[in-house]
């Protein structure tokens, strides 16, 4: 008579990204704050602020603009415009997020798109005394040391003259 709801057509992050309470269905669009304990799943429009305690899931229909969303683990199957600050987040094959990323762990899948940067803090790792190590962003350089010059190329002297 009840028979247990089957969830193995599901994706496998969404059978493991945690209990959504809240749907926003297709053709619905809300704007301002969303803020709570329980997990989201958009597949209208949303606009505003979104500070939740349980996952966040943006469906390949949804769209999101966002200053700052901020959730446990964050799945984007649609269209993110948001600096996203999340323990997880996962870019499906359809999702497309502009805006930078704070996560520890990142996964995305084939055809997923991120515009912006991506901070992955090192977990107990120790804080670098010079700050210019502490955080590398995609837009900072990353020195490497110089490898030596070969001879052949620059017009140079005899390849057997080159120190070991």
């Amino acid at each position: 008579m009840f028979q247990k709801k089957d969830t193995s057509t599901l994706p496998e992050v969404l059978r493991t990204t945690g209990k959504i309470e809240t749907v926003l269905g297709p053709g619905i669009s809300i704007k301002g704050i969303l803020t709570g304990r329980g997990g989201v799943r958009i597949e209208g429009v949303f606009e505003g602020r979104i500070d939740i305690e349980g996952p966040l899931v943006v469906g390949d229909a949804g769209k999101v603009v966002s200053e700052e969303i901020r959730a446990p683990s964050v799945v984007a199957g649609g269209t993110l415009q948001a600096t996203v600050i999340a323990d997880r987040v996962q870019v499906l094959r359809t999702g497309r997020i502009y805006g930078d990323v704070t996560t520890s762990n990142l996964s995305t899948e084939e055809g997923g798109f991120l515009k912006g940067t991506i901070r992955m803090p090192e977990e107990g790792a120790k804080q670098s005394a010079t700050p210019e190590h502490e955080d590398l962003g995609v837009d900072q350089a990353v020195t490497r040391p110089a490898l030596p010059r070969n001879p052949s190329r620059t017009g140079g002297s005899d390849p057997g003259n080159l120190q070991k």
